[in-house]
C-alpha cells in the first residue's frame, strides 16, 4: 500500500512528496521514523566519544551508557505517552507495544535516560553530575535530529497560522477535520504551525549553547540544570501551539512539566551561583574587604626582606671597617639598629708589626692623670 503524501508550504510555493516507509527488508517495512531515531543515537554517541577524553572520560563509558540508556529511554518514552493517552490503548493493549506508528514522548525518554545515567555513574565511580554535565548537550542534539521523524509521520504540528512557513497535507487536513468535528475552533483548509520544525531548531540552539557553557561552568550540575531551563522555555512555548498535546484534565502535561523544570532549575542555578560568588569574594584580592589589609601585609613583608638584606650588607661592611672605627662608635650604631640584638663586635686583630698604625692621641686630661 502506497502511503505517500504531499506536504505543502503554500505561502512559500514548496511541495514535498514523502512516505513514512523508507524501504522493505524481507517484506517488513522499515519506517523513516525509526531510521531517524537510530541516526540520532548514532550521531550523539560518536560526537560524545570524540569529546570524552577532553573531560577525563573514556569512550567506553559513553558506549556503556548508551547501551543501557537507549532502550530504557525508549521504554520510558512509550510509557509516558501511553499513560497520558490511555483512552487510545485501554481496549487494545497490544497496541501499547506498537511503536512503529510513533507515540514516543521525549520527556519520558529524558527521565529514563537520566535515571540510567545515575546508576551508570555510580557503577563506574564517576561523579554523577560530572557525567550529567558532559552527556546532557547530546540529548538536545538527539532531540533536534529525532524531531524530523515527526515530519515523515505527519504529526506534532500546531494550530492554524498565516506565517510564510505554514504547512499542510492530506494527513494534516484529515486530523484537523476530526478536531473541528469535535468542537475545536480550527480550519482544516488553512496551513498550520510546523511545531516539529520549531522544536528542532530550538534544540540545535540549546545544544550549541550548552557546549559553550560546558567550558565555563561554575559547579558540577550547572549544564544539567541549564538544559532543563533552556529546553523547558522552548518546549513550554511550542507546546502551547500544538493540537496533539498529552492532557491531564485541562492541562497540557508536557507544558506544565516544562514550566516546573524552568522554575526549579533556575532557583538551583541562582542559589549555587550566589553561594559561589559570596565565597569567592571573601578571599579574592582586589575585590574583598580584606584586600587592603593583605596588600599592607605584603608590603611589610617586602620591607622586612629589604631591611634584612641591608643589615646583612652593613654587617659585612662593619667587619671590614672594625680596625679603623672606635669600638664605642660601632656600639652606638648597633644600638641604633632595630630590632635584632646586635652582634658582639669582633675583637680587632692585632696589627702586623710592619704595618702598625700610629696610636691615636689620648685626651689631655687622661695624660695628666697618668703623669700624676
Amino acid at each position: 500500500m502506497d502511503d505517500r503524501v504531499t506536504v505543502s508550504f503554500p505561502n512559500m510555493g514548496l511541495d514535498f512528496d514523502i512516505s513514512r516507509e523508507a524501504f522493505k527488508v524481507f517484506g517488513i517495512s522499515i519506517y523513516w521514523y525509526g531510521i531517524i531515531i537510530a541516526l540520532a543515537f548514532f550521531i550523539c554517541v560518536l560526537w560524545a566519544m570524540r569529546d570524552s577524553r577532553k573531560f577525563d572520560l573514556v569512550p567506553e563509558t559513553i558506549i556503556d551508557l548508551m547501551l543501557f540508556a537507549a532502550p530504557i529511554a525508549i521504554i520510558c518514552a512509550r510509557l509516558y505517552f501511553v499513560i497520558f493517552s490511555w483512552d487510545n490503548y485501554k481496549y487494545d493493549l497490544k497496541q501499547i507495544f506498537n511503536t512503529r506508528n510513533g507515540g514516543l514522548a521525549i520527556l519520558g525518554g529524558i527521565i529514563g535516560a537520566v535515571i540510567t545515567a545515575y546508576f551508570v555513574a555510580r557503577y563506574k565511580k564517576i561523579p554523577t553530575f560530572k557525567l550529567f554535565d558532559f552527556a546532557i548537550p547530546y540529548v538536545a542534539l538527539g532531540q533536534a535530529i529525532g524531531r524530523w521523524g515527526n515530519f515523515f509521520n505527519q504529526e506534532a504540528f500546531g494550530t492554524n497560522t498565516n506565517l510564510p512557513w505554514g504547512m499542510t497535507s492530506p494527513t494534516v487536513r484529515a486530523y484537523l477535520q476530526n478536531l473541528q468535528n469535535g468542537g475545536m475552533n480550527i480550519n482544516p483548509d488553512l496551513p498550520v504551525h510546523p511545531t516539529f520544525l520549531y522544536e528542532s531548531l530550538w534544540d540545535i540552539a540549546v545544544f550549541i549553547f550548552l557546549l559553550q557553557m560546558r567550558k565555563k561552568k561554575k559547579f558540577n550540575g550547572e549544564i544539567f540544570c541549564l538544559y532543563f531551563i533552556t529546553y523547558g522555555i522552548g518546549r513550554a512555548v511550542i507546546e502551547g501551539l500544538r493540537t496533539d498535546s498529552l492532557m491531564l484534565g485541562s492541562l497540557r502535561v508536557s507544558q506544565l512539566l516544562s514550566i516546573i523544570f524552568v522554575i526549579v532549575f533556575s532557583i538551583i542555578v541562582i542559589y549555587k551561583r550566589i553561594k559561589i560568588k559570596n565565597s569567592f569574594d571573601d578571599v579574592e584580592i582586589g575585590q574583598s574587604g580584606y584586600a587592603s589589609i593583605l596588600k599592607i601585609m605584603d608590603e611589610d613583608e617586602v620591607h622586612e626582606k629589604e631591611d634584612s638584606t641591608q643589615k646583612a650588607r652593613d654587617a659585612v661592611g662593619g667587619a671590614d671597617d672594625s680596625s679603623q672605627e672606635p669600638q664605642e662608635d660601632r656600639a652606638d650604631k648597633e644600638e641604633a639598629k632595630e630590632p635584632k640584638e646586635p652582634k658582639e663586635p669582633k675583637e680587632p686583630k692585632e696589627p702586623k708589626e710592619p704595618k702598625e698604625p700610629k696610636e691615636p692621641e689620648e685626651p689631655e686630661d687622661i695624660k695628666e692623670t697618668e703623669d700624676k
